[in-house]
């Protein structure tokens, strides 16, 4: 990180609990320090174990990493990045509209059977993101699973738990492959208007569809972090994770710049 980014990140980041004294002990190693070791291994793509000797030692940065994902600090953060970019933006904190959408990608070997399936219509083995997004292209919400998970049973979930979340979401665009019941569910389960936005017949080749290009534009973002290229994480909350990680790279680049850019 540069000077700017950590002191855009510094006031964000989670109080540690013996700074609080709620006992424990202090932490070994700087936080700044910590995070570029995680935010190298995501934008390079690295193992673990190939962590270079001018970060903190592998282990320690893994301990950082899996403690983080398990009290679910790394989303935390990730929320409190994202209510600060809409914010430098001039958009309210809480979103009012969102973009659903997911994405297949092929699964390293230390996947196991388990959490890995075949997407038939993507012919590939692996695992599938689905992911929920603002106007803006942030993440609100992602839920990794089997490839062979079908959009529309994996809404379900993921839509109760964004808008468990975010009370003021009112409006969610998708495609085609979460046409049927689930309309008429999120009307009336969650108060929430599903908008299905299809690719007319006649049209050929890339064209750029309203809407969808913005979850499309975030794939395209967790693509050029090396580490989501493939998925090579053994358990799915670990995938999320990374994605959180993938995510706060982008915001602290963001809000680091002198000027706010239009989204």
């Amino acid at each position: 990180m540069t000077d700017a980014e950590w002191a855009v990140v510094r006031p964000l980041l989670p109080v540690p609990g013996w700074l609080r004294g709620r006992g424990g002990q202090p932490e070994a190693y700087c936080h700044r320090a910590i995070l570029d070791a995680i935010r190298y291994l995501v934008d390079n793509g690295i193992k673990w174990r190939a962590m270079p000797v001018d970060f903190p030692p592998w282990d320690r940065v893994y301990a950082f990493f899996r403690r983080w994902r398990d009290h679910g600090l790394v989303k935390e953060f990730h929320d409190r990045l994202r209510a600060r970019v809409r914010e430098k933006l001039g958009r309210d904190v809480e979103p009012t509209a969102a973009v659903i959408d997911s994405q297949s990608v092929k699964a390293d070997a230390v996947v196991s059977s388990d959490s890995r399936g075949f997407d038939g219509g993507k012919l590939i083995n692996g695992r599938k993101r689905h992911v929920v997004v603002d106007t803006l292209g942030l993440l609100l919400g992602v839920m990794v699973t089997a490839a062979d998970v079908g959009d529309r049973t994996a809404a379900h979930v993921l839509l109760r738990q964004v808008t468990d979340t975010h009370h003021e979401l009112e409006l969610v665009w998708a495609d085609g492959g979460y046409t049927g019941s689930l309309v008429a569910y999120c009307l009336t389960v969650f108060a929430l208007v599903l908008a299905i936005v299809k690719r007319s017949d006649d049209m050929r080749g890339f064209v750029v569809l309203p809407k969808r290009w913005i979850v499309e534009r975030l794939f395209a973002h967790l693509m050029r972090t090396r580490r989501l290229a493939r998925d090579y994480e053994r358990r799915t909350t670990s995938a999320e994770a990374m994605i959180y990680w993938s995510m706060i790279l982008l915001m602290t680049r963001r809000l680091a710049r002198p000027h706010p850019q239009r989204a």
